[in-house]
């Protein structure tokens, strides 16, 4: 990188402006909170607190992704990522905020046991008259599905998030004060031992959080599925604070095409293994044509009549949307290092991965035919609301963190080595 590049960054970020940046994101936030507790009052309980774990997970998995690229940057000794790893080591700071909004969720478990999630009921009536507690696939399950062992996973998922990212944060920060390479061989330990505990605890997340919601379905490729948004999520919102840090003249200098052009890359790869990992999972389901698991899709598909459900075109959407789509766009070098088209590709996706959260965990509402409620409903409007309030905590965490060290790690061995203007 040029020398100018690698002195333009040697002052902290406006904390003035970040400050109010920070201020506004927390007053959105509150007001999409607030929206959704308006919606306990005028909904059923379970359709509010469905949709926010449609939020709590949407966001979440956007800070997991991120603690992934950091961990990847680190065990591969990455050089092109190194001015971007800074932005996402503050998107870190979510996740001990993302672990008190989940709070709510957790005493509606132990308050009101299958509100959100039906095995927790084990009095609940499951099809042909029996209960869950006597549900001999629930039985089965019942030493990984019980509330206590919910609960303890769940505080242990955020505790070892929240220690990885501490211990990434602090080697990171530090490094630009002392400049010692030891916090570089720090954070290659970490990603060592961080990696592996990542994929575990996102796995299992997925599966507690969102798969538990129909117990009786089987998936092998289900955590992979959730990796696979986790990582395109982080990436999307690094273009998206990439370019918006360029506009305000914070990455001049520093920032140039091929970082976007490699950022790019990754999005396109994560495109495709996303789907790979999602046709592999519908092709093998669709092969084996076993009851147990075709339920999950044909509740996504049809009504009890035969006839198609708003589900089924929200798949399509997905389909299109969230592979044909970016995969097109996403071949062409110039959408790639074009700012503001790569970053409308950004947004689109991130919609979108809202939308595959959503078709995964809202049609777990049912009606008295058992078929599932629809997409366009007024659980679309709590949905939003807790987006937006999650998201809006979410933005004020990273931008209150963002002021407290330089814009890049401007000590960091391998920031001369980050791309040079071509």
């Amino acid at each position: 990188m040029s020398s100018h590049a690698a002195s333009a960054p040697a002052a902290l970020p406006a904390e003035s402006t970040a400050a109010a940046g920070a201020t506004k994101a927390l007053v959105i936030g509150l007001a999409g909170i607030a929206v959704t507790a308006v919606g306990l009052f005028v909904s059923p309980a379970a359709n509010v607190a469905l949709s926010w774990l449609v939020g709590i997970t949407y966001w979440t998995a956007i800070a997991i992704g991120m603690l992934m690229m950091i961990l990847i940057h680190h065990i591969f000794d990455a050089s092109w990522s190194v001015v971007i790893r800074r932005q996402w080591e503050h998107g870190l700071s979510a996740f001990k905020w993302l672990a008190v909004l989940f709070l709510p969720l957790l005493i509606t478990a132990w308050t009101n046991p299958g509100l959100v999630w039906p095995w927790m009921d084990l009095t609940r009536e499951m099809h042909g008259g029996h209960t869950v507690g006597h549900d001999v696939l629930y039985i089965k399950k019942s030493g990984f599905l019980n509330l206590q062992m919910f609960t303890f996973m769940t505080a242990a998922f955020f505790g070892i998030w929240m220690f990885l990212s501490w211990r990434l944060r602090k080697a990171s920060f530090t490094q630009d004060v002392d400049g010692d390479v030891k916090w570089t061989l720090k954070s290659r330990v970490t990603a060592a031992m961080g990696l592996p505990l990542g994929a575990i605890t996102l796995t299992l997340a997925a599966i507690y959080w969102v798969k538990s919601l129909e117990y009786h379905w089987f998936s092998t490729m289900y955590g992979v599925w959730f990796f696979a948004n986790c990582a395109r999520g982080a990436l999307c919102m690094g273009v998206v604070i990439m370019v918006w840090l360029l506009n305000r003249g914070d990455y001049k200098g520093v920032l140039n095409t091929n970082h976007f052009h490699s950022i790019g890359q990754l999005m396109l790869a994560f495109t495709v293994f996303w789907a790979y990992v999602t046709f592999s999972q519908y092709f093998l389901i669709w092969n084996a044509n076993v009851p147990e698991e075709t339920f999950w899709y044909n509740l996504r598909e049809l009504n009890h009549d035969g006839s198609t459900n708003q589900w089924w075109y929200v798949g399509l959407v997905i389909l299109f949307g969230h592979f044909v789509l970016p995969f097109v766009l996403l071949l062409s070098y110039r959408y790639k290092v074009t700012p503001h088209i790569i970053r409308r590709i950004a947004f689109w996706v991130l919609t979108i991965i809202l939308v595959d959260i959503t078709y995964n965990i809202l049609p777990v509402l049912k009606d008295h035919h058992g078929d599932a409620a629809p997409f366009f409903s007024l659980n679309l409007l709590w949905v939003l609301s807790s987006v937006v309030g999650i998201g809006g905590v979410c933005v004020w965490s990273y931008l209150r963190s963002f002021p407290t060290t330089k814009l890049i790690p401007i000590r960091d061995p391998r920031i001369g080595e980050s791309p040079d203007p071509s």
